[in-house]
């Protein structure tokens, strides 16, 4: 439902990286990334790229984006809020010392725009008196001079173009064009702002437009699909990332999702009727759906590796979601909120998320403290790249990290947060190689040079603590579904290798494994071992003894799976099997075979975990109670048709 919220390049080293999900905790000072080769040279540029759903370095090291949002220039101000009483050296200065490695800034169109015509704000509400480093300078002067101090503090920075009209509500209009500002003048001051700093790697990254939102009644509105048209989101992000990175190839591209998104067999000219009564669409925060992404992503070409998406996502002090309705918690929130709306993409491995808002009032209201502990959760267990909204306490429904006077941190708030910034034995990390976090004379922060060599610090020779006990969580005729917990390292747990009778059959990145091929009514024994980055691998897991089924399968394995095509169309198709449990007791797990024909590829598929031919249970839908159902779906490219060959539980 809608929602009214806060008023030179060089040339590319490319090292494969495993594409693992880091099992950690949230204890202080837990250890984190870890270099993917001891011998990767120390880049002399910072900037980043992808591979799958990481970001990397050009020596193809891993690295945490933990940031936070300072807005003003994108306001009628044209300047960083907070001027007005605070020093522009000391709050950067605090937020490095912090362990804020990315600021996103918010601007405007409008003020890039005039930028590029000459046109500045020669006495900006600045207080020089307070800022005698700024004395004399006009906007644009003053934020070059706080790219410099950026540079000097180890900190990178993210533009985020807010909204077309240099305003404090611009980001209530819904689309990237407005009055006087055209769709075409959107690409040029992008266009121009890169060209003006395409060898400054301070500027790493571009998010393009800040929450593209509205509903089929309330025009204009942002759409996501495959056309051509002004209001189709994805084309814009696509058109404006093309454009920027012909100018500069090695920055980032962020593309946020929108507010609706039709529900199958709806389309974009379906009435907008009440969500709470016969929804043709499914709603989230602005910029928070990124559902169109299955079936059409953002397309950059041969840039696609500097392609991220990034979500935002709020409390209920914020706006009264339907899901803040009730009992909820993080399972409950990834389930039916973060998952179907956006934490697929990571999951999936199709690109980087990075959550460009999120946060709220503290301790103000027990729900709005769940939902910003269960997110800050999630972020950490699966190192999301954020930035936190927001630095400035004179956000009306979120607060700051600072409070009103512009120098004193909010400690308790801050202390949510730290989790979720990157830390390496018990020191904050820069994205830069050469400067660390707070300065040369930091005592508090790393560069990637400490983390990754060349800065002393020495390599990894401590291995991973062995995995958690597996546990077998399905088996068909011909496979065998494994689960186990996570190991613990002082640097980073970054794969995990399954043992089939002391012979190793699998590396994976994740906690589940499904081993196929097997022979029916046959016994076989499991064991898992944890690897991290610099090569150490743990001691075995205890063993687990999983037994395959008879031939057949159908109901005779104790549930039925159907298929439905939910929709087809020209060289593809997507597709939803539903899961029943037929037995007298309640699964545990379940899984299901599938005869997927040669001519035609899964590219996405949700609510189940998919090796090969056999798809499993996700976390949340594995366990049924006789005579329910659950199900799962897919997006395939090509011709043919899936169909079903086997589906079987597993019961306590």
């Amino acid at each position: 439902m809608a929602l009214s919220r806060k008023a030179g390049i060089r040339r590319r080293l490319r090292i494969p990286l495993a594409l693992a999900t880091l099992a950690t905790t949230l204890a202080a000072g837990a250890a984190v990334l870890a270099p993917t080769t001891a011998a990767a040279a120390v880049p002399e540029k910072d900037w980043l790229h992808v591979q799958g759903n990481k970001v990397v370095d050009e020596a193809g090291n891993e690295v945490w984006l933990t940031g936070v949002n300072w807005f003003g220039f994108n306001a009628s101000e044209r300047v960083f809020h907070g001027l007005w009483s605070g020093n522009i050296t000391t709050i950067t200065k605090g937020m490095a010392d912090r362990g804020i490695n990315l600021v996103r800034v918010p601007i405007s169109t409008q003020l890039l725009l005039e930028w590029k015509n000459g046109q500045t704000v020669a006495a900006p509400n600045v207080n020089t008196y307070a800022n005698p480093e700024l004395a004399g300078k006009n906007n644009l002067q003053i934020w070059d001079y706080w790219l410099q101090l950026c540079e000097q503090y180890g900190i990178k920075v993210m533009l985020d173009v807010h909204s077309a009209e240099a305003d404090n509500s611009g980001h209530i209009h819904p689309v990237w064009w407005k009055g006087t500002i055209t769709v075409e003048q959107f690409y040029q001051a992008w266009e121009w702002v890169t060209n003006r700093y395409k060898t400054n790697d301070t500027i790493v990254a571009m998010d393009i437009k800040n929450e593209p939102h509205g509903t089929p009644n309330q025009p204009p509105r942002a759409k996501w699909d495959n056309s051509t048209d002004q209001d189709n989101f994805k084309y814009a992000c696509e058109t404006a990332g093309k454009r920027i990175l012909a100018i500069n190839p090695n920055v980032l591209i962020l593309c946020e999702g929108i507010e609706v998104y039709p529900r199958p067999g709806e389309t974009w000219s379906s009435p907008n009727t009440d969500p709470d009564l016969t929804p043709n669409y499914f709603y989230n925060w602005w910029g928070g759906n990124l559902r169109g992404v299955r079936t059409n992503p953002v397309n950059l070409g041969a840039n696609q590796d500097q392609l991220m998406y990034s979500p935002h996502d709020y409390g209920p002090l914020v706006y009264e979601q339907p899901w803040f309705q009730g009992t909820f918690d993080k399972t409950s929130l990834t389930n039916d909120v973060w998952r179907p709306n956006w934490f697929y993409i990571h999951e999936d491995g199709i690109a980087p998320l990075l959550i460009g808002e999120w946060g709220g009032r503290l301790g103000q209201d027990a729900r709005q403290d769940k939902w910003m502990t269960a997110l800050r959760d999630l972020i950490v267990q699966y190192r999301l790249h954020q930035t936190f909204w927001v630095l400035n306490p004179n956000s009306g429904d979120t607060g700051g990290l600072l409070l009103d006077d512009w120098a004193t941190w909010d400690t308790a708030k801050y202390n949510l947060l730290k989790p979720a910034l990157w830390q390496h034995q018990g020191k904050f990390v820069s994205l830069d190689h050469q400067v660390r976090l707070g300065g040369a004379t930091s005592t508090t922060g790393y560069n990637l040079a400490d983390v990754y060599g060349g800065g002393g610090t020495g390599g990894d020779t401590i291995a991973p603590s062995a995995p958690g006990n597996p546990s077998v969580t399905g088996v068909t005729s011909s496979s065998v579904s494994l689960s186990w917990g996570a190991a613990t390292d002082n640097v980073g747990v970054t794969a995990y290798e399954v043992y089939r009778a002391g012979t190793k059959v699998a590396t994976v990145s994740g906690l589940t494994y499904t081993d196929t091929g097997l022979s029916a009514s046959t016994a076989y024994q499991y064991t898992v071992r944890a690897r991290d980055a610099a090569g150490n691998v743990s001691a075995a897991s205890a063993a687990v003894t999983g037994t395959t089924s008879g031939g057949g399968g159908g109901g005779g394995s104790g549930c039925t799976a159907t298929m439905r095509v939910i929709g087809s169309w020209q060289g593809g198709m997507q597709g939803e099997v539903t899961v029943t449990n037929t037995s007298t007791m309640t699964s545990a797990a379940w899984s299901v075979v599938l005869n997927i024909p040669a001519t035609l590829t899964i590219s996405n598929l949700w609510n189940g975990n998919r090796t090969g031919n056999t798809v499993t249970n996700a976390p949340h839908n594995g366990s049924l109670a006789p005579a329910t159902s659950t199900t799962f779906g897919f997006v395939a490219s090509g011709s043919g048709s899936v169909t079903v060959t086997s589906c079987a539980i597993a019961v306590p």
